[in-house]
């Protein structure tokens, strides 16, 4: 069974997906919160420190269109 890491932030799964880690599941287990499952690879800590210390730079417009997929799932029926 692999690894996952979960949040809550929907920055920081945004940054995640732009960064091409895998997401693997939206669990909605409580109306208004969402928790983005992503599978977890070797650095992905690494990378959610850089994100936390305001050291990652990303393309604004993959950064955008991530986050409109996100929202799409989180708003869908079937997340």
């Amino acid at each position: 069974m692999s690894k996952k890491f979960s949040t809550f932030d929907l920055g920081l799964a945004t940054t995640l997906l732009t960064l091409n880690y895998e997401l693997i599941e939206l669990e909605k287990t409580n109306p208004k919160k969402t928790r983005f499952v992503f599978k977890e690879s070797g650095d992905i800590n690494q990378t959610i420190n850089h994100y936390w210390n305001n050291e990652i730079t990303v393309s604004a417009l993959s950064f955008f269109n991530n986050l409109k997929t996100l929202k799409n799932r989180l708003y869908s029926d079937n997340g």
